[in-house]
């Protein structure tokens, strides 16, 4: 490969880890924000003596998860995982809340 191939190659992965780097950031904002909404429904529930899991709303969520992971060329399966580890930890936030 040339040194200009190189130095080229060398920028596009510069380019490709930057965005990276932004997307992460967004990722780890984007579920603190979630977090907090998922909080105040996990008080609201404490404090009604409502239960920590909703079987049919966490169903429907998946679905829809799914649903827009195909649509974004993402692996449906790897995007049920991803949700269903965020609502394990929810209900397990929504019960310590309820303890």
């Amino acid at each position: 490969m040339s040194d200009d191939a190189t130095a080229r190659a060398a920028a596009l992965l510069k380019g490709h880890r930057e965005s990276i780097d932004r997307l992460d950031a967004i990722l780890v904002y984007t579920l603190g924000e979630r977090f907090k909404h998922t909080q105040a429904v996990g008080k609201l529930k404490a404090e009604h003596d409502l239960p920590p899991s909703d079987p049919a709303r966490e169903e429907a969520q998946i679905a829809r998860l799914e649903d827009l992971a195909t649509r974004a060329d993402l692996d449906p399966e790897f995007a049920k995982k991803f949700l269903n580890f965020i609502i394990a930890e929810v209900i397990r936030h929504h019960r310590q809340q309820q303890s």
